[in-house]
């Protein structure tokens, strides 16, 4: 994300914009929007033939609408040919970044990412298709998360029941994902998913929080024109507290408490030249003083910028953090 944003009026093809953060979206006065970082949707994949992992969507719920792209490994098929039909692999939820309002679990950028990732993990990823600000603002998408996490749990789904682990279920996301993330395991700590499934453990990549007042890097001057602040503001235009909101401020005072996190295995990662970094890390530091009991653990990488594994997945620092993936769903 960039660091200043200011809404606009000005004149593009005759179409008047109301709503701009430069190089991410243009809201216009007929209600179009731009959305400047998308990359194009795409089908899902039998067998890439790169990796070897094969994807498929599913329709989680038609009202409201909520669907999903699950990956299998290859290792499952290898297994299913050698007529062993109980190979069972981790299951990692998956809530992409986008900062609210743009990506897709269906586009092209992630069905590169997690080609690459499945192959390398040996995980069943469930990525969830949740709805998008400001056509359905926040709360909407974690509601709608939480509501992919329990179909998971119903155990309905022929890849899960035939090749997932439900004693090894995950969650897991990047940037506005990795938001989403905390309050869905917050919210298993007081809410029983079906069919006695509960959540092993849960990933936060460069999570999306911010608070009114500036910390570590972030700018005291226009802090309130920082592309963070703003774009809060426009996905949750009527959050209580506005940027000190719980929901995008896990630290700020009446928060729900971390101790209460629905998981027993934790892991934070951030980028050393990410804006969001010190939060992550306070984030970290919260959690370990809040008297949860699982373990939690931190991991950064160096050199690299925000959601930069998300971009680059072959990239050798990707391939690290994807490595630690792996390890942290088998042990």
């Amino acid at each position: 994300m960039g660091s200043t944003s200011t809404p606009v009026a000005t004149v593009a093809n005759t179409k008047v914009i109301t709503m701009e953060i430069p190089n991410f979206l243009r809201v216009y006065e007929d209600g179009t929007i731009d959305r400047l970082l998308d990359t194009p949707i795409v089908a899902p994949t039998l067998e890439d033939p790169t990796t070897g992992t094969s994807s498929k969507d599913v329709v989680i719920s038609n009202n409201p609408p909520i669907s999903a792209r699950l990956y299998l490994p290859k290792s499952i098929r290898s297994q299913e040919n050698n007529l062993n039909q109980n190979h069972e692999v981790p299951i990692l939820v998956y809530f992409h970044g986008g900062g609210f309002f743009f990506e897709s679990a269906f586009n092209q950028l992630h069905q590169n990412y997690f080609n690459v990732f499945v192959s390398q993990a040996n995980v069943l990823v469930v990525s969830v298709e949740y709805r998008l600000a400001p056509e359905t603002p926040l709360p909407a998408a974690y509601d709608d998360c939480w509501d992919a996490l329990k179909w998971v749990a119903t155990k309905t789904e022929p890849w899960l029941i035939k090749h997932g682990d439900f004693s090894r279920v995950f969650i897991g996301g990047d940037s506005a994902g990795a938001n989403i993330v905390n309050n869905i395991a917050l919210r298993a700590g007081t809410e029983v998913l079906p069919e006695g499934v509960k959540l092993l453990g849960a990933f936060l990549s460069h999570p999306y929080f911010y608070g009114s007042k500036p910390i570590g890097a972030e700018p005291v001057e226009g802090h309130e024109q920082s592309v963070p602040f703003v774009l809060w503001g426009f996905v949750y235009p009527t959050a209580p507290g506005g940027l000190d909101n719980p929901l995008i401020n896990p630290l700020v005072i009446g928060a729900p408490p971390l101790a209460g996190l629905g998981c027993s295995k934790l892991l934070i990662c951030t980028a050393e030249k990410d804006m969001f970094r010190e939060r992550g890390i306070l984030y970290y530091e919260a959690v370990k003083k809040s008297g949860w009991q699982g373990q939690v653990e931190l991991f950064e990488v160096q050199d690299e910028g925000h959601a930069f594994h998300i971009h680059n997945p072959e990239s050798g620092n990707a391939n690290k953090m994807i490595r630690r993936f792996a390890h942290f769903f088998l042990h």
